[in-house]
């Protein structure tokens, strides 16, 4: 196999594993299972090739803008990896919550009506996940704007289905909020790159990085992208549709939603401020992405603090740490490309976005497991769960570790770099977010990990909870604080291939 057929496999063979778990949905998991091997021996191929220098490929027999370029470098790969990762341990995982489907026929109506919904959503659930795969790998590999636009559709029309799953009135309100938000997201996005379009005849992020980016066209089509893209991540102000849409999900397909869907859109994001339209990103602009990040940091903490709920808690965390990402544009954007601290601001955002895709996908499954016990996911009813569940517990608080960035997990190096490059860069005040981040988060998660570890006024009543599956989530934690123990190798791969403005010194 050759690293160009690698590429190209690493988005058709989910799609292609997608079609016929929807022609034939009860053999769904198998289907999903073939996909995911033949994706995961497609990034293999991708990471030997990479070692030589990055992999790209352009679409048809006409080079670009009349083909769609697509490539792979070190910080894609690695964000390839992220998602087969956490697909990998959602679809296993998956295969258990979803294993109701085979038990025998309820006598009575009430019971029938309920085993067919839950079939419904079994068979429902391995096509959405695939075609949703499709969409990340997509958008991650694809450089032209519109390829990326169906790419970003894919993932919201997913997403918003699996949202749907559950098919209660809580989950049915929260996946039409979700679609319409990512509707007018969507909207917005295609405006913007139709304007760019009409200026510059080309969607291709290399050859827009050549142009002037001076005409208000230009300016006008940057900011409504922008302000789309905002919405598909759910950053502050933007974010109100996230909540509901991953508390009400399966838990399954919150790990997903929210280890890496927000992470495709802010791809998008750099791509058009750091690439494209760097030309355009000036220090006043940049400066504005970091206020909303560093607002969501704070609002999205102080409403996690406040949910009495576990899936709602891990939610509104989601918004708080998605915001550390935007610390990239004031400290490694517009004249910081040529200073020596925008390497250490690039890496620390890497490192973020992959310490907290792997430790939401690992509480996110430890609320689906202790919900499967439980029967709610209350955080004052998870009295005494170290003593039946001990396994999710810790990794419920490894995850915990890398979130609030304390050493060695993976949160820590990222949290670290941001802040050398804070301090470098002669702007404190991201420094003192992200340390009241940090706090923050060590207070709303200390309350879950606290009523796990008490003794409970009476013994719960539980629904026994295979170890073999408590030990999914804890695979993820364990590799969250593994990208801090083992941060050589993680640095290395980003290397492959980066700008040259981000060359320097680690």
């Amino acid at each position: 196999m050759t690293s160009e057929v690698a590429v190209v496999g690493m988005v058709l063979l989910p799609l292609l594993a997608a079609l016929p778990a929807v022609v034939w949905p009860r053999q769904g998991k198998h289907f999903a299972a073939v996909g995911l091997v033949a994706t995961w021996v497609c990034l293999t191929v991708l990471w030997i090739q990479l070692w030589q220098g990055p992999v790209s490929v352009v679409l048809g027999s006409w080079p670009v803008p009349l083909g769609i370029a697509w490539a792979v470098d070190g910080a894609r790969a690695a964000l390839l990896t992220l998602a087969g990762a956490v697909m990998t341990a959602v679809l296993i995982y998956a295969r258990k919550e979803f294993a109701l489907v085979h038990q025998p026929e309820p006598t009575s109506q009430e019971g029938r009506e309920k085993l067919l919904g839950q079939r419904r959503q079994a068979e429902s659930f391995w096509p959405l996940m695939l075609l949703l795969w499709t969409g990340l790998n997509l958008v991650v590999v694809t450089d032209d704007l519109f390829n990326a636009y169906v790419g970003l559709e894919l993932v919201s029309l997913s997403a918003v289905a699996v949202v749907a799953l559950a098919g209660n009135a809580e989950a049915l309100s929260a996946s039409l909020r979700y679609l319409a938000y990512a509707l007018m997201g969507s909207l917005w996005y295609l405006l913007g790159v139709t304007l760019l379009y009409g200026q510059h005849a080309t969607l291709d992020v290399g050859l827009l990085s050549q142009a002037a980016w001076s005409t208000p066209t230009d300016i006008l089509a940057l900011a409504i992208i922008t302000v789309g893209l905002f919405i598909k991540t759910a950053l502050f102000p933007f974010h109100a549709w996230l909540p509901s849409a991953h508390a009400s999900a399966p838990a399954a397909g919150s790990a997903v939603l929210s280890a890496l869907v927000p992470k495709v859109a802010f791809l998008l994001i750099l791509k058009i401020w750091l690439d494209a339209g760097a030309a355009a990103a000036s220090p006043a602009a940049l400066n504005v992405l970091g206020v909303l990040g560093a607002m969501a940091v704070v609002y999205g903490s102080l409403l996690a603090l406040r949910q009495e709920r576990l899936k709602l808690l891990i939610a509104w965390s989601t918004v708080a740490q998605i915001g550390y990402l935007f610390f990239i544009f004031p400290l490694a954007g517009g004249s910081a490309q040529e200073q020596p601290w925008s390497t250490d601001a690039w890496s620390g955002m890497w490192f973020q976005l992959f310490s907290h895709g792997l430790a939401k996908a690992a509480m996110f499954l430890c609320a689906g497991l202790w919900l499967q016990a439980l029967g709610h996911d209350r955080i004052t009813g998870l009295r005494g769960m170290v003593n039946h569940m001990p396994i999710t517990v810790l990794a419920f608080g490894l995850a915990g570790v890398s979130l609030m960035g304390l050493p060695p997990s993976g949160g820590f190096a990222a949290k670290y770099l941001l802040l050398v490059a804070a301090f470098a860069a002669g702007q404190w005040w991201w420094a003192v977010v992200i340390v009241l981040g940090g706090l923050l988060a060590a207070l709303y998660l200390y309350r879950p990990l606290a009523a796990a570890m008490s003794r409970p006024e009476t013994p719960p009543e539980l629904k026994p909870v295979a170890a073999g599956w408590q030990c999914l989530p804890l695979l993820l934690a364990l590799t969250a604080a593994l990208l801090g123990l083992a941060s050589a190798w993680p640095f290395e791969a980003l290397q492959i291939g980066r700008p040259d403005w981000q060359e320097g010194p680690l």
